[in-house]
């Protein structure tokens, strides 16, 4: 695309929906330079700042008031062909994964077929974790593995496979086994001892829904959490449609070789989604915080998914801030040749939902993400 095509894609837009009189100057306040900065991407548009940091397309939701308040995209899905990134085109939500399949696992828990805090052994009839000195006196759990203090000494971080390659099944995941393109899932310390992030923990929350269930994961997570959600545009599935997707490029804003990566590691990275969907999945952990009860999540659900345990920043699935006075759930995640960021205050219903098709998209989001906070005022509260 010429440098002219580009920018008019850039300041194309798609509304999810038409929105209300109020987000309109939220969203002006937004996409402008900012008068209040001083610092050199402050001077950009929204548009301009995304061609200097090389992201091609960028989608947003926010919520306010635990409602979705606004939802728009910006500039293309695909920078070879200049088709147009709309409110509906799904991104790869990375490791934002790991909370959506932690909320199954609460439904699971609700249910009675699943415990935080038994040994995570008892739900696991395919694999086992294995017996050391490390679990000798306190088992690996849900609890530490979905809150990354289990003792896996992973730090997957998972790469993902062309789209042609043999994928490898959770089993070879875990063993280190050929196609794995990563090494065995091995434990180095004590549950709860210390905190180290851990794709391979995910992993194995995965092959124990499955193994609980009977079922493929996918379906699981449709049942459980996307259907339940009305997240219409979300699913574990591969993708197979290049026209609803925002396809993945490099630092700098060029197109992959691949449309994507895959991933079978579906519950620590293979999400597909937008970011109106995960506003959902956002109101409703602090719809349920609020209430006694949201559509699906019981209160006591909620806490345990916003409740640190006692080493690290994680909850299940959840890392948990503080920022100034205010308290906040979020995650990101990082794929090849995407980037994602979500966040939610844990009582006042408000927060936001960013993501990008480039692998400079972790600074695109910071920036918005201060613009955005910075229009609503939430950065002085």
């Amino acid at each position: 695309m010429t440098k002219v095509c580009l920018l008019l894609a850039l300041c194309s837009t798609f509304m999810v929906s038409a929105a209300p009189d109020d987000a309109t100057s939220y969203i002006q306040q937004i996409e402008s330079a900012q008068k209040a900065g001083s610092g050199e991407f402050d001077k950009l548009s929204l548009p301009v700042l995304m061609q200097q940091l090389h992201v091609p397309g960028l989608s947003i939701a926010v919520v306010k008031d635990f409602k979705v308040h606004w939802a728009k995209a910006y500039g293309v899905a695909d920078a070879a062909s200049g088709r147009l990134v709309d409110s509906q085109t799904r991104f790869q939500a990375a490791s934002i994964s790991k909370p959506v399949t932690a909320m199954a696992a609460m439904r699971m828990v609700e249910a009675g077929q699943l415990a935080l805090d038994k040994d995570i052994n008892t739900f696991l009839s395919s694999w086992q974790v294995p017996a050391s000195e490390f679990n000798r006196q306190q088992s690996v759990t849900a609890r530490s593995l979905f809150s990354h203090t289990s003792g896996a000494d992973d730090g997957f971080g998972f790469p993902g496979y062309a789209p042609q390659a043999p994928l490898p099944t959770v089993l070879q995941i875990l063993h280190g086994q050929a196609p794995s393109n990563v090494g065995k899932v091995l434990f180095a310390r004590p549950p709860y001892t210390e905190y180290k992030y851990s794709g391979g923990g995910t992993l194995i929350m995965q092959q124990a829904m499955m193994d609980l269930c009977r079922c493929a994961f996918a379906p699981l997570m449709q049942s459980t959490v996307l259907t339940p959600l009305k997240m219409s545009d979300s699913s574990f599935e591969a993708m197979s449609a290049e026209l609803t997707a925002a396809l993945a490029h490099d630092e700098q804003g060029k197109r992959m070789g691949a449309p994507w990566h895959v991933y079978p590691e579906l519950a620590a990275a293979a999400l597909w989604t937008t970011p109106t969907d995960l506003a959902r999945f956002v109101i409703e952990i602090q719809t349920a915080l609020r209430d006694t009860k949201g559509q699906l999540l019981s209160r006591q659900s909620a806490s345990e998914m916003t409740t640190p345990v006692r080493v690290g920043p994680y909850a299940v699935g959840l890392k948990i801030e503080q920022r100034g006075q205010e308290k906040f759930f979020s995650h990101s995640g990082g794929n090849w040749g995407y980037r994602a960021w979500m966040t939610g205050h844990i009582s006042k219903g408000y927060g936001m939902i960013i993501m990008t098709n480039g692998d400079n998209g972790m600074a695109l989001m910071n920036q918005v993400a201060d613009r955005i906070s910075h229009a609503y005022g939430w950065d002085a509260e």
